[in-house]
């Protein structure tokens, strides 16, 4: 059987991984799970976040699957 060794992580994955722009990737990943928390709690389908804010439903879905390669700070801000 293989052997696995485990190395601690230093709380970004992105820079784990050795990503190019780590620390941007990290904060969307956060700002968006912030937006998804939002979504939830007022159980909001994509379509009434869009009636709310006007921003588009694909947009929502989008973040909600966590594609954020279209995404910027600013947006998700």
């Amino acid at each position: 059987m293989p052997t696995f060794s485990a190395t601690r992580g230093n709380g970004n994955v992105f820079g784990d991984l050795g990503r190019a722009n780590a620390d941007v990737e990290h904060f969307k990943a956060r700002l968006a799970a912030e937006i998804i928390k939002a979504l939830d709690r007022d159980q909001l389908s994509v379509r009434a976040a869009h009636d709310r804010t006007g921003i588009a439903a694909a947009d929502f879905s989008r973040i909600r699957n966590a594609d954020l390669g279209r995404s910027t700070v600013d947006r998700l801000m």
